[in-house]
């Protein structure tokens, strides 16, 4: 079993900048893809970065503004959000993923303000 609790959400102005955390519980190694969804209103969930051994992979919409990082020896992942846009309001889901079972973490509100 993995719990995830992500922190670091707010409120910030167009243009600023966030750092999400999530902090993994049980057993998670660096083999195991650890990312960031998110969801906006009326919108469906997507996926913004994700990290597996060291290869990351990013959203379109966010490539050259998000770095997601990860701390494998205190099972947690980051996401760096600079420049931040308010189309980037949503809820931020940390997610693993351990083989077929997905893991999800309570969700941190990040608003951004025009």
């Amino acid at each position: 079993q993995v719990q995830l609790v992500e922190s670091g959400g707010g409120l910030v102005q167009a243009g600023g900048s966030l750092r999400l955390s999530c902090a993994a519980s049980g057993s998670i190694g660096s083999g195991n893809p650890m990312g960031w969804y998110r969801q906006a209103p009326g919108k469906q969930r997507e996926l913004v970065a994700v990290e597996t051994g060291g290869y990351t992979n990013y959203a379109d919409s966010v490539k050259g503004r998000f770095t997601i990082s990860r701390d494998n020896a205190k099972k947690t992942v980051y996401l760096q959000m600079n420049s931040l846009k308010p189309e980037d309001t949503a809820v931020y889901y940390c997610n693993a993923n351990k083989g077929a079972v997905g893991y999800w973490g309570q969700g941190t509100q990040v608003t951004v303000s025009s």
